[in-house]
């Protein structure tokens, strides 16, 4: 799971990118509300944790406009205000949820599992390519006779690919969905995360392939 943050005061952002990142998203913190907004416009998150009073743009205009755009992703928004005329503004333009500071981050963390498994309700819990299954809840792979357990980046690359069968994706598009822009990973990962599941799918005797087109990405097909 990918999850922007929009956060203008950097010691809360600090300590909620380090709380997400050990609960396994990946985040991507922004200060302001016009970088917010031209990274949500980018519709590459499952969820956007959006702070109402901050620099440039508001929050409350981030949601409207990310709603205008038709971006559907699952928006919480982050006030320090309580009054309730302002969680019926934020709700009434589009937000899933609000969450008043201070809070626990216990809380955070369970609203964010909250709106992720609404959003799942509308899509299937498993993908199906040729004769695998990939389960989004337990990130298992199987096929009819047998299965094993796959890493939270390696879920996120091969879902990526059996979403969009025969579509090329870039490294620099796996970089971004799943590192994060400012990843200090090298792009060379890629290949390495690759590699790790052309093996997963060999021993599961798949009739999925991932092919590459050198220098460019990655496509997943099915052989017959």
């Amino acid at each position: 799971m990918r999850i922007l943050l929009a956060e203008d005061e950097k010691e809360l952002s600090n300590a909620l990118v380090a709380i997400l990142k050990h609960n396994n998203y990946s985040v991507d913190a922004v200060y302001n509300g016009a970088d917010a907004l031209d990274y949500g416009l980018s519709e590459n998150y499952d969820v956007i944790i959006l702070d109402i009073m901050m620099p440039k743009i508001n929050g409350l205009e981030v949601l409207m406009k990310l709603r205008e755009k038709g971006i559907h992703t699952p928006i919480l928004m982050l006030t320090a205000k309580a009054e309730i005329e302002d969680r019926i503004i934020g709700l009434d333009m589009g937000a899933d949820d609000y969450l008043s500071k201070p809070f626990a981050m216990g809380e955070l963390l369970a609203r964010v599992r909250a709106m992720t498994r609404r959003k799942s309700e509308f899509t299937p819990n498993i993908i199906e390519l040729g004769n695998i299954n990939l389960n989004k809840e337990n990130y298992e792979l199987s096929n009819e006779k047998s299965s094993l357990r796959l890493s939270n980046k390696e879920f996120q690359m091969l879902e990526m690919l059996m979403n969009n069968p025969k579509r090329l994706i870039s490294t620099e598009q796996f970089m971004e969905r799943i590192w994060g822009y400012d990843a200090e990973a090298e792009i060379g990962v890629i290949w390495v995360y690759i590699s790790y599941l052309r093996k997963k799918l060999e021993s599961l005797d798949a009739n999925v392939k991932i092919k590459a087109v050198r220098g460019v990405g990655y496509t997943l097909e099915e052989v017959r």
